[in-house]
């Protein structure tokens, strides 16, 4: 039996898993490939948008100090994808079934985020039938939805697991490091803030039916905004996939942020000063002085989400859930937790949760 006003019957965040590549310093990345790759007129730029980044270490499954894919035709890197993609896998799985309690076997649905890499047959059928889940577990994959993608796999995850009572296991995998792309003698800002920022990293997370402690998945919510769609993009080339970033970002989200958290909330007869931890993806320094700004949250309220941003980058669609794995290690976890990341479209998601301890 579990506690926890308004989690009676909801699916529960059971386990979580986590898997990093090796790690580098900001400063060895810069100094050792970036400083080079952007040279001439754009490397004073490029140096400041590095040093201003927020990001202190981050995580490479191909490292450019030791290996410049740069010049890769896409064909190669996502041969690539799979080599690297697969262990890492494996191992934030085989850590959130451990977590949770479970065997391979008890997974009724398996559901993999991933817009980094495409094959065929995908992370989820080789993940299914290399960690020994049944030949009836039903998969999900979910592609292209960038840095939000682990809030609908949230969605999608939680509703199979309170409709069909089975648990369900749900894998975020993504390597950027991929995708570095050519140098080029013309300054293009974009994808030198996505080079300074983005990361590697597999997270996983297992829900079951109610009755277990953990986080209660309470409503996930989602807003878009399709007037600015060309704002974010991430496009497939020759060379790897290019990001394509607008600086209006920031505006946008302003425009929406705060109606997606407060009319979340209140159908839950809650207010924003009600929640004691915030999960927010970490696009940018920017993106979250505006949410703390918006949302009027004290500096505090944010400071999980920038000790993410510091120490592993913006891993894309794991962030979110590298930033949850964070504050359930509290010695008090936060109660009521808002989960918020963003995304092409533009697209806004957002996840109520609430800590359900046993009776």
């Amino acid at each position: 039996m579990v506690s926890g006003d308004g989690t009676s019957g909801l699916p529960v965040i059971a386990g979580l898993g986590v898997a990093l590549p090796p790690r580098a310093t900001q400063s060895d990345l810069w100094t050792g490939f970036f400083a080079e790759h952007f040279g001439g007129t754009t490397r004073a730029l490029a140096e400041r948008i590095f040093a201003n980044s927020g990001v202190v270490t981050r995580q490479a499954a191909v490292n450019p100090l030791l290996e410049d894919v740069s010049a890769w035709p896409t064909e190669r890197r996502m041969r690539r994808y799979l080599v690297e993609a697969l262990p890492l896998g494996k191992e934030a799985v085989g850590r959130a079934l451990t977590d949770a309690g479970l065997a391979a076997g008890d997974v009724g649905l398996f559901a993999v985020c991933s817009c980094t890499g495409y094959v065929t047959p995908g992370l989820d059928i080789l993940l299914a039938r290399d960690m020994g889940m049944s030949t009836a577990t039903q998969r999900i994959f979910i592609g292209h939805m960038g840095c939000y993608a682990a809030l609908p796999g949230l969605g999608a995850v939680s509703d199979f697991v309170a409709a069909r009572g089975r648990p369900a296991l749900l894998l975020c995998a993504e390597l950027t490091s991929l995708h570095i792309q050519p140098s080029s003698a013309r300054v293009d800002t974009q994808q030198i803030v996505s080079h300074a920022l983005f990361s590697d990293a597999a997270v996983a997370t297992v829900l079951t039916p109610a009755g277990r402690p953990g986080y209660a998945v309470r409503e996930v919510v989602a807003v878009t905004d399709t007037s600015t769609a060309d704002h974010m993009t991430w496009d497939v080339t020759e060379t790897g996939f290019r990001m394509g970033l607008s600086p209006r970002v920031p505006e946008v989200l302003a425009a929406h942020v705060r109606g997606l958290v407060e009319d979340l909330l209140a159908r839950h007869g809650l207010g924003i000063a009600e929640v004691d931890g915030w999960a927010v993806h970490p696009g940018g320094p920017r993106i979250l002085n505006v949410v703390e700004r918006e949302l009027g949250l004290a500096p505090e309220a944010l400071a999980d989400s920038r000790a993410t941003l510091a120490e592993y980058g913006n891993c894309s669609s794991p962030t979110v859930l590298l930033i949850l794995d964070r504050l359930r290690s509290m010695p008090v976890p936060p109660r009521l937790v808002v989960m918020l990341a963003f995304g092409p479209g533009l697209t806004l998601y957002a996840t109520l949760l609430e800590f359900a301890a046993p009776c």
